[in-house]
């Protein structure tokens, strides 16, 4: 059994008898650090999608991502079916929704309109991401008449009004298809985006380990995808979210004022239907579902966007966190004065008086 000398990094061992002990010290070098594999990278990359925000936001929008999934085994009925008998139902065991003018059952038709609105979202918000991360990284890079270029082409596009471009586009074919209204979209929505990514290049450009990059003679994709997009996660992110927020709403509206055509199933599409057929305010089941789930998932990506903010600002990220300190210790965020928690204390001398802690 080793002695508790044994076990420190300090040894006594005797040199000889009476003579005095020499003590050993064993020196600990710094620790190598981690090898950074995949999945370290994967959490730090997912780190602004830790808070509380960002976390309800992404469980409310992987429900909808489910629901538009497993839409086929989720629906009871066919969207189209008509049930001529049970018109305007209210909602019952049979109908968890009621049904339309025509006995179409409205829940089936929410389900089946989540997977529109979210094909259509997706593809419009990736089109527009990639499109503004091409535009705002290279001209915020380069300098010169291409940088300027590049930034007057934002803000052509910038100005552009985009609900009469869809209308006039939409118009031109008799059933435009889902990748078509989604190029619309995404056409219509990549300029902030870009401007944001060009001013936020533009002062990464400037930083010691960009220059020494380019120093070392990397080329410009490398320091580009290398170099520069790790630090503008978080920018991307949060430009992702706020592109997706405006597609879905801009699907919604085309769908209602009857651009897109009725056989593009989504949740505009039953509210134009509820308000061609004077369903405001009776029958309320047809119309209330489907601005629900519009403004739940408008919720759930302003909570995702909020959290990226929180996360990307310093400011906001250390005020988040005294006052999530704040209330595990039971005290009121929102106080007006400043509140002193005391502590109780073990007996002392005679006088003192007890320990307390403010916030």
């Amino acid at each position: 059994m080793r002695t508790p000398a044994e076990e420190s990094d300090t040894l006594a061992q005797p040199a000889g008898v009476g003579s005095p002990e020499t003590a050993f010290v064993r020196a600990v070098g710094p620790r190598p650090p981690a090898k950074a594999t995949f999945w370290s990278q994967l959490r730090a990359s997912l780190a602004m999608f830790g808070n509380r925000k960002s976390a309800t936001g992404l469980i409310i929008l992987g429900v909808f991502v489910l629901v538009a999934i497993f839409a086929p085994w989720i629906a009871p009925y066919d969207p189209n079916a008509q049930h001529l008998d049970q018109t305007l139902q209210p909602p019952s065991f049979q109908h968890l929704l009621g049904t339309t003018h025509i006995g179409q059952d409205v829940f089936s038709q929410l389900v089946y309109g989540t997977r529109g609105v979210l094909v259509v979202g997706f593809l419009a918000t990736i089109m527009a991401t990639v499109v503004a991360i091409v535009v705002g990284v290279t001209a915020g890079y380069l300098r010169g008449w291409k940088s300027e270029s590049l930034s007057a082409l934002s803000n052509v596009f910038l100005v552009i009004p985009g609900l009469p471009l869809m209308i006039i586009v939409a118009s031109q074919f008799d059933d435009p298809p889902l990748p078509l209204i989604a190029a619309v979209l995404g056409l219509t929505g990549w300029a902030w985006g870009a401007r944001v990514l060009r001013a936020q290049t533009m002062s990464l450009r400037n930083r010691d380990f960009i220059q020494a990059a380019r120093a070392n003679g990397e080329p410009l994709h490398r320091i580009i995808l290398v170099e520069m997009l790790p630090n503008l996660m978080a920018i991307i992110a949060s430009s992702f979210v706020g592109t997706m927020t405006a597609a879905v709403l801009g699907l919604t509206t085309l769908a209602f004022i009857g651009v897109i055509p009725v056989s593009n199933l989504n949740w505009g599409t039953i509210l134009f239907w509820a308000q061609q057929n004077n369903a405001f305010p009776d029958y309320w089941w047809w119309y209330v579902p489907a601005g629900l789930c519009i403004a739940l998932l408008g919720v759930a990506l302003a909570l995702i966007n909020f959290g990226i903010d929180e996360y990307v600002n310093p400011r906001l990220r250390s005020a988040g966190e005294r006052a999530r300190a704040m209330k595990r210790k039971g005290m009121n965020v929102n106080a007006a004065v400043t509140q002193v928690r005391t502590e109780p204390t073990t007996a002392g001398p005679a006088g003192s008086a007890p320990e307390s802690t403010t916030a």
